[in-house]
């Protein structure tokens, strides 16, 4: 217990989010001259509604493990939040001089799933496409989730198994194109190897002592 109270403080850095989130907003509004990725495996791609489920659970899915990596490591934790915040920094100055948009099919209806799909569409304008922060976000997770030792099995398998579905859910519900998701991987694959492999952080060990450690 002693242990997860000195851990704790570190949960302040989440309040970095919703300064993300802030930036972002600004940005989805500018759609001059936006252009789309569109292919033609895109359009073969088809509107599936249940998967505005895994693309709504992100948003717990991105905090809960935040929080879990804070304190089952928290040197995985600050280095997935600084993956994540200069990945997101990186799409934000992307999105201001290269705006990308992505062509949303006609929602009729009031089921449940098409009621979430049309709430989404309100709150999130189609453009700040490329590369997709749901994707970015989601493979950081999953990728620093493989430094996070003795996990329990049900755990990992949510992790990646529930990582993929967000993933791919943002080409079944229209949110996002293939280049997209590729380009958002490529970006995370790339910083990943800075911010695990080279860049040193100082945590606290299980007593409290802070130390120093690269990998």
């Amino acid at each position: 217990m002693q242990v997860y109270l000195k851990r704790a403080p570190y949960l302040l850095f989440l309040l970095v989010m919703p300064v993300l989130g802030g930036i972002y907003q600004r940005l989805n509004g500018r759609s001059h001259k936006a252009v789309d990725f569109i292919t033609p495996l895109d359009h073969v791609i088809p509107f599936v509604p249940i998967f505005i489920i895994p693309y709504i659970l992100w948003y717990a899915y991105i905090f809960c493990y935040l929080v879990y990596f804070c304190f089952k490591d928290t040197r995985v934790y600050l280095k997935t939040l600084m993956l994540i915040v200069i990945g997101e920094l990186i799409c934000f100055v992307i999105y201001f001089f290269f705006q990308t948009t992505v062509p949303r099919p006609p929602v009729t209806g009031d089921d449940f799933l098409t009621t979430l799909v049309q709430w989404i569409y309100l709150k999130d304008q189609p453009y700040n496409c490329f590369p997709s922060i749901h994707v970015l976000t989601t493979f950081a997770i999953m990728l620093a989730a493989l430094h996070i030792k003795n996990k329990h099995l049900i755990n990992n398998l949510f992790i990646h198994i529930g990582g993929s579905l967000i993933i791919i859910s943002t080409l079944f519900v229209k949110q996002h194109v293939i280049f997209d998701m590729i380009g958002s991987m490529f970006l995370v694959s790339f910083l990943y190897g800075f911010t695990f492999e080279y860049f040193l952080i100082r945590v606290p060990d299980k007593s409290g002592t802070v130390y120093v450690k690269n990998k």
